[in-house]
């Protein structure tokens, strides 16, 4: 059975930096779970398993406009450490979650402390980064109609 648009399907994936590195695999937990077309996912991904068919194994290369973006310095702000809250003990790496004047959350990690101020990264870890895909469609759920 071939992925097509509005189909359920169920894949595993192991995902590396161009540097080789890691940086998730669905091998050692459950498979991903998730409907074509849905935009639960990067579209890269998304993409290249449409049109796949169930046990085939697929490996891709997604860059970053297809996948979480450019890097984009604007993401990254310095706050004074006395705006945090007080029970925060910020260390570098720590995640953080934020609301916008405009009631949004926005996540960001804390990528360096200093005396006076902390420095947070809005961007996502993976932003501007090439991603590689090692990629099984186990199962394809059609889409009823």
């Amino acid at each position: 059975m071939t992925a097509k648009q509005g189909d359920s399907v169920k894949v595993h994936y192991h995902g590396t930096l161009n540097d080789g590195t890691v940086f998730d695999s669905t091998y050692e937990e459950s498979p991903l779970d998730f409907t074509i077309g849905e935009g639960e996912i990067i579209p890269g991904f998304e993409e290249a398993v449409e049109g796949m068919d169930e046990g085939e194994k697929k490996n891709i290369t997604v860059e970053p406009e297809n996948a979480y973006g450019e890097y984009n310095e604007r993401g990254v702000v310095q706050v004074p450490r006395e705006n945090l809250p007080e029970d925060i003990q910020p260390e570098k790496g720590m995640m953080l979650q934020l609301n916008t004047p405009e009631d949004q959350v926005v996540y960001v990690t804390v990528t360096e402390i200093d005396e006076e101020n902390v420095t947070l990264d809005a961007n996502h870890p993976l932003a501007g980064k090439t991603l590689n895909f090692d990629i099984e469609l186990l199962q394809v759920n059609p889409t009823s109609e």
